[in-house]
Order: C-alpha cells, then sequence, then structure tokens
C-alpha cells in the first residue's frame, strides 16, 4: 500500500480523468496532453482555480522515490536509537539533544527550538513533556525576560546524548553514507538547501567534543 502523496491527475472509478479528460490526459477539445505538463498552451496553471501542471512521468517516479527513500532512511535511523534499551530516543528526541547540547548553558527558548526541529509548538510540547519525565531535560522560565519557557539540557541527557552518538552516526553512515558516498552526500545538501529558505537554522553549533551528530 502506498503512503506517498499522488501528484498525478485524479481520475474518477470509470478511469476517466474528473477534469473531464480521458486516460491519456488530453482534452476531448484539443487533444493536447495536460497530464504530463507538455500542454502547448499553459494558460492558468499559475493560478487559483486554473489547470494543474502535472508531473511527467519521470518527474512522479522521481518524486515518490524521493519520498520513499526519505522515510525509509528516517524508520532505520531513528530504529536504530528506538530499539536500543540503553537510549529508547526516537529520532526526532535525538536531534532535541543536540541542539541543546549545541545551545549556549545547554537551554533553548521553546519558541526557537520548535524551529530549529521544524515541528508545531504543540508537537514538541509533547515531546518535550516525555523527555522531561525521564530527567533528560526540563522547562525553566526564560532567562532573559522571564516571559515564556526555555527546554535546557540536565546531565542526565548530555550524558544519554555521549553514549547514543556512535550509535545515530554509525546507523547514518551505514544507511546514507556507505550507500551514496561523501561527493553525493554533499550534492545532496546542496540541492536540498535550495528548498529551504535562506538563514533556515540548520548550521552547526558548538558540540562537545565526544558528541558529534
Amino acid at each position: 500500500m502506498s503512503t506517498t502523496e499522488d501528484t498525478r491527475e485524479p481520475r474518477g472509478a470509470d478511469g476517466e480523468s474528473v477534469n473531464g479528460r480521458g486516460a491519456g490526459g488530453a482534452s476531448p477539445a484539443s487533444g493536447a496532453p495536460v497530464a504530463d505538463g507538455t500542454s502547448a498552451d499553459r494558460e492558468g496553471t499559475e493560478g487559483a482555480g486554473g489547470e494543474v501542471e502535472w508531473l511527467s512521468h519521470d518527474e512522479q517516479q522521481a518524486w515518490r522515490t524521493f519520498l520513499y527513500g526519505v522515510n525509509l532512511l528516517m524508520e532505520n535511523i531513528s530504529t536504530a536509537l528506538e530499539q536500543d534499551p540503553r537510549f529508547d530516543l526516537s529520532l526526532d528526541e535525538y536531534e532535541i539533544l543536540v541542539r541543546l547540547s549545541e545551545a549556549p548553558e545547554g537551554r533553548i527558548r521553546m519558541s526557537g527550538l520548535a524551529d530549529q526541529v521544524v515541528h508545531s509548538r504543540s508537537r514538541l510540547t509533547h515531546t518535550v513533556a516525555r523527555l522531561e519525565k525521564r530527567g533528560i531535560l526540563e522547562r525553566v522560565r526564560c532567562s532573559g525576560d522571564g516571559r515564556g519557557r526555555e527546554a535546557v539540557l540536565t546531565e542526565a541527557g548530555a550524558e544519554l546524548l555521549r553514549q547514543a552518538a556512535p550509535v545515530h552516526v554509525a546507523s547514518v553512515r551505514e544507511r546514507l553514507l556507505d550507500a551514496v558516498g561523501t561527493e553525493d552526500l554533499l550534492e545532496l545538501g546542496r540541492i536540498m538547501a535550495r528548498t529551504i529558505p535562506e538563514g533556515a537554522p540548520v548550521t552547526l553549533g558548538t558540540v562537545p567534543s565526544d558528541v558529534k551528530d
């Protein structure tokens, strides 16, 4: 069963396009194919309510391969931490610990931490609450203005991160770096950098010498 988003032209139960086109993606009136984005007339594809420029077969295959590969990679890397009884950390939880370990005094305002790990505020609150119950981090009032909350890495959290880091790095190397090589990994980083806003919080911080992400 596919879990990926289908970006092809939607069709009804009879195989006809819901937009009134046949299985070949061509308009009965013009015969111009649109499902693969090769229509000669692309007027309106940018505007609301305009015609969608559907992905070509090759673009659709590349998109599905990307989604499947990313989901599988994240699942495998997360499993390496989750199934180890010494850590019992998800990849999201591990990333929170890494971000805190890089921050001055091991603390980050909750809103800033949510931005760094690309979580909604509510999702981060639930994740941090789980870690707080384990004594891995704690929430305190912001040291600067007294408003809001900061997540603070505890000594127990820092020690857990030191132990988990080698396992995490080994899984990243096995699942990604060994498969694609350093040059392709760097190229992948350059490609993905073009998809994120300028100034996005992806720059490496100061990591303790015995903890490397």
